[in-house]
């Protein structure tokens, strides 16, 4: 079946810009996954430690390099804005915020103070 001539095209890649809350609800999705893979590595991290010093030794060598580093402040970074974005959802339950202003300005601000809560909460155990 042919196209009729004045049918919308989609648009391109290029051009496409995501709403703000395509975006939360798919980064709400992504940081619950990212969350499940930090916590495997925390059990890991706890069974090394109730191993022994030799095992306790080889997985926090892994959590202390900059790499190790790096993932901890995004699983941080993850369960920071989980929460934001999960209470953001609570609210929405209430039927308060609905309105596409609304959402868009929250999800902003989820990310926002997700940002803000990593940033604290890393210069206070980097400070320790």
């Amino acid at each position: 079946m042919a196209r009729p001539a004045n049918a919308p095209l989609s648009p391109h890649l290029q051009i496409y810009r995501w709403p703000i809350s395509m975006f939360t609800s798919i980064a709400h999705r992504a940081s619950g996954i990212v969350l499940s893979v930090g916590t495997v590595f925390l059990a890991v991290w706890l069974v090394s430690a109730a191993m022994g010093p030799a095992a306790f030794a080889d997985i926090n060598g892994i959590a202390a390099a900059w790499y190790g580093q790096l993932l901890m402040v995004g699983w941080s970074f993850a369960l920071f804005y989980h929460l934001c974005n999960g209470v953001r959802h609570l609210v929405w339950d209430t039927g308060i915020g609905l309105r596409l202003s609304d959402a868009r300005i929250t999800g902003y601000v989820a990310i926002a103070v997700a940002a803000g809560l990593t940033i604290i909460t890393w210069v206070f155990a980097l400070a320790l």
